[in-house]
């Protein structure tokens, strides 16, 4: 059994069982048809995988995990808000008249900002203490910049990376506030699982482990059918990730990933997406 999909699994019963619904709010989120897109959640949820045990990509359904590789280096390496610089069409529902996203996700992370070293932006600090300051408490980024909150279409989910070393694996910590657990959860995982990878090999380091920390992980409740439909399946063996030798962040692609034997049940279920 994939660890991806067991967590998953644990999470989902987890929320069903002991979560908290939100219907006697005012929501901001709704469906398609303007009805309020209420949940159930659950507070603080912290999952742990192992990179270096395997990739923690879904079984249960197919992920398109180039898909979600494509938009975490539109983020990191583009440093992007342009939606025309994506391949898919996921962020077109908060695309503003000029096609952004406002400054939000990359925008943030393209700022550059002064420290003791030079002038470096968020990514490219990353980098450069993974390099030369690998002991260092402090490498992280974070994109939930209060002051441009007004001018992001959407204010981030997954807003900050915190990057640990030892003993030469490349450990980190992903912040996310919000969460939509069947739409997003495994999108998320894959994404900064590869990030870390793509760090850790431009950075001569190991990938070790990824550890997720949702504040409200939640199913929506036109989800709730889908995700017991989905959580009853049998999962399969998380597949191989081959993953190119490159130690230049800037020169991975989406392509630089091949899940070898990827092995998943097929999923017909429409999702409808919360906006």
């Amino acid at each position: 059994m994939s660890r991806a999909d067991e967590i998953f699994i644990q999470n989902c019963i987890d929320i069903l069982e002991n979560g908290t619904s939100d219907e006697e709010f005012d929501v901001r989120p709704h469906w398609e048809d303007g009805t309020p897109a209420h949940t159930i959640k659950r507070f603080a949820v912290v999952n742990r995988y192992n990179l270096a045990e395997e990739f923690p990509i879904m079984t249960l359904r197919r992920i398109y995990y180039r898909s979600a590789i494509d938009e975490i280096l539109w983020i990191y390496q583009k440093k992007s808000n342009r939606i025309a610089d994506l391949s898919s069409h996921i962020w077109d529902s908060w695309a503003d008249e000029n096609g952004t996203i406002g400054k939000a996700y990359g925008y943030q992370l393209g700022v550059k900002h002064i420290y003791p070293e030079g002038e470096f932006d968020q990514v490219d600090k990353v980098l450069y203490d993974l390099k030369h300051n690998p002991a260092s408490r402090r490498i992280m980024t974070n994109t939930y910049n209060h002051a441009d909150l007004h001018e992001m279409m959407l204010a981030p989910c997954a807003y900050s990376m915190t990057f640990n070393v030892v003993k030469g694996k490349l450990n980190a910590i992903l912040n996310q506030r919000s969460q939509d657990m069947l739409t997003a959860n495994n999108w998320n995982v894959c994404q900064y699982a590869a990030l870390l990878i793509m760090f850790a090999k431009a950075s001569g380091l190991e990938p070790g482990e990824l550890v997720h920390v949702i504040a409200d992980a939640h199913i929506y409740d036109r989800h709730v059918d889908a995700v017991k439909r989905l959580i009853d399946k049998k999962p399969y063996p998380a597949p191989e990730m081959q993953v190119e030798d490159i130690t230049d962040f800037y020169k991975f692609t989406k392509n630089s990933f091949t899940a070898v034997d990827y092995k998943y049940h097929e999923f017909t279920d429409k999702i409808p997406v919360a906006i």
